[in-house]
């Protein structure tokens, strides 16, 4: 996901999101400790995605 697309989401959606993309790397993890994934970087793209929410979520949360 975009920053755009991220500010335009409420805080109740990117909670959800948020809960959503942390499994997805988790689960991207452990497939990847058994047996390498074809694009190792999903888990780049995921990871940086939940900073990006938990990054937009704590900035709402201070103002």
């Amino acid at each position: 996901m975009k920053q755009s697309e991220i500010k335009e989401l409420s805080v109740e959606e990117l909670n959800e999101k948020l809960a959503v993309f942390k499994k997805n790397y988790t689960d991207l993890k452990l497939a990847h400790a058994i047996s390498p994934l074809e694009t190792p970087m999903q888990l780049k793209t995921v990871r940086r995605t939940v900073a990006r929410i938990a990054t937009e979520l704590t900035k709402r949360q201070l103002q």
